[in-house]
């Protein structure tokens, strides 16, 4: 299964991952990536595949599991 990590550190708040799975992301009241379940998140979910290409600092990426 493909799962997606998140680099906080490298975040710089740009959103594009929420346009593109808004039901997956959000921005946390620090300008942040957080998702919206706390659970994993699966790649296969409508939209995170997108959030992941269209992140311009590379937050966001895909990992085997």
């Amino acid at each position: 299964m493909v799962h997606v990590s998140i680099d906080r550190d490298k975040c710089q708040g740009y959103g594009n991952c929420i346009m593109e799975a808004p039901d997956v992301f959000d921005l946390d009241n620090d300008g942040l990536v957080t998702l919206l379940d706390s659970g994993e998140i699966d790649a296969t979910q409508p939209g995170v595949i997108g959030a992941v290409k269209s992140c311009p600092v590379h937050a966001l990426r895909l990992r085997d599991e």
